[in-house]
């Protein structure tokens, strides 16, 4: 592909470095340039609509073009537009977010401290914990565990905890006191006739025995998101985390429940700690808190936590740790809007008033031949690839089918995101509506279709009236 001198895309190439990418490719294909945005669309600098399908990166939960935050953003602006948070200062706007965020909270947390984003939050929390055992006389109580397939970040210590090979590979990850147990994931990992009940205890044992190798006395916590979003989209088995949070509490390990994607109103509840039975000690928070419109994330804890601090900061002289734009004051208030809105436009009931409907499409979609589980809950789903619906059998790494699928369903005006796992990811606005849901997945079903036509040479033949119906 040439690019046109001097255009947007030429620039892109030569000046900037790209997240997430294959730098070679980019070079050759160059960038999809975004213009504009409305609704639950966004349109490129050719004009070309999208649906933004995965709500930007799980994120924009009011969709695009909210006047509303626009304008807290611009009357924020206006009267503070900045001011830190450090040694005993403090702004409105953020003193009412943390109060917001502590009432709407699930029970048992009780202060609130920000950051700038999700890994900042993650990586702040596993210092906390560090912390807290430091307080509490216990300086080798120090190892964290994530699950395998985990995303809680890519700063050194959250992309620790981030099990995924693309996040550690060539950067040196994981660091050491950063552990990993099995995935929640029972269609891939679940025992030939092993029930969900079942395959949730032995993970909860798996997770026992581990702790207890490693001594008690050196495990911090456990870190879990109520849904995995970037490894898959993997959904627990119901009672998964209630024998999890059994084997914690028996050890003394602290639940760090990572809410960065789950949180307000993804999962059917405000929260998806409510979702699956979850009673963390600390979560974290950010993407739709702000609907993304401005980077903002944060951690709350719980009382006993804070205590623990309060002390062991007056001993020390000073709770040393901070971000500079932590609460910062522009960011305080768009978030705080953004949950004004969620309230005044019940976002979460209607957010349960099509969730039916899309998980319905989506669980039809797993009568696709190339999808061999559909998964998901509230507004957020994942579709798993698959060469062999009956084995289970996967194609091999080299035919990239997550990225092919993630292709063709985009050639149909619709961006999801390709997944570890040969998945796809669909999580779209909060604010979508039942047509909208309805048009997503008649994209998606489409996409495949043309992907089953790609991948017949390497030996996918659909049952010969599935184009028909």
């Amino acid at each position: 592909m040439t690019l046109a001198p001097n255009s947007l895309a030429a620039r892109d190439v030569a000046y900037t470095l790209h997240p997430y990418t294959n730098l070679a490719a980019h070079e050759e294909r160059g960038p999809l340039i975004m213009s504009r945005a409305e609704g639950i669309h966004i349109y490129d600098e050719e004009g070309n609509k999208y649906i933004e399908g995965l709500a930007g990166l799980w994120c924009t939960g009011l969709g695009y073009s909210q006047k509303r935050l626009v304008e807290a953003a611009k009357r924020q602006m206006e009267t503070l537009p900045f001011s830190h948070f450090f040694a005993h200062r403090s702004m409105e706007p953020t003193i009412e977010l943390a109060e917001k965020l502590i009432s709407i909270a699930p029970k048992g947390m009780a202060k609130a401290f920000f950051v700038n984003s999700g890994s900042e939050a993650v990586d702040s929390a596993i210092k906390f914990c560090w912390y807290y055992n430091n307080a509490r006389g216990r300086p080798k109580k120090k190892k964290i565990i994530s699950r395998t397939r985990a995303y809680h970040g890519v700063t050194v210590a959250s992309g620790s905890l981030t099990a995924l090979a693309y996040a550690q590979e060539g950067w040196d990850l994981p660091l050491d006191r950063f552990l990993h147990c099995g995935t929640p994931y029972h269609y891939r990992y679940g025992k030939e006739g092993e029930s969900e009940e079942d395959f949730a205890t032995r993970l909860a044992d798996e997770l026992d025995r581990q702790i207890i190798a490693e001594g008690p006395e050196t495990v911090a916590a456990f870190f879990a998101e109520p849904v995995m979003g970037a490894g898959g989209v993997l959904v627990p088995p119901a009672t998964y985390f209630g024998k999890i949070q059994a084997i914690l509490q028996k050890h003394d390990v602290l639940l760090v429940a990572d809410e960065v994607i789950c949180g307000f109103g993804r999962t059917g509840n405000m929260w998806g700690s409510e979702s699956f039975g979850m009673v963390p000690d600390m979560m974290t928070f950010a993407k739709q808190l702000s609907s993304a419109y401005i980077p903002i994330g944060g951690i709350m804890i719980s009382d006993e936590i804070y205590q623990t601090f309060v002390e062991h900061s007056n001993k020390l002289g000073i709770f040393g740790t901070g971000n500079t734009y932590g609460g910062h004051p522009v960011a305080a208030a768009v978030a705080l809007e953004t949950l004004k809105i969620y309230e005044d436009e019940d976002i979460l009931g209607h957010v349960r008033s099509v969730m039916g409907l899309f998980q319905d499409r989506l669980k039809a979609l797993g009568e696709h031949p190339l999808i061999g589980d559909a998964r998901g809950v509230g507004l957020i789903g994942g579709l798993e690839i698959v060469k062999n619906k009956a084995t289970k059998e996967q194609f091999p790494p080299e035919t990239k089918a997550a990225q092919k699928a993630y292709d063709a369903i985009f050639a149909h005006g619709l961006i999801l995101r390709p997944l570890p796992g040969d998945a796809i990811g669909v999580c779209p606005p909060l604010i979508v509506t039942e047509d909208e849901i309805n048009d997503i997945f008649d994209r998606t079903r489409r996409g495949l279709d043309d992907l089953m036509d790609e991948l017949k040479p390497g030996g996918m033949t659909p049952p010969p009236d599935f184009l028909k119906k």
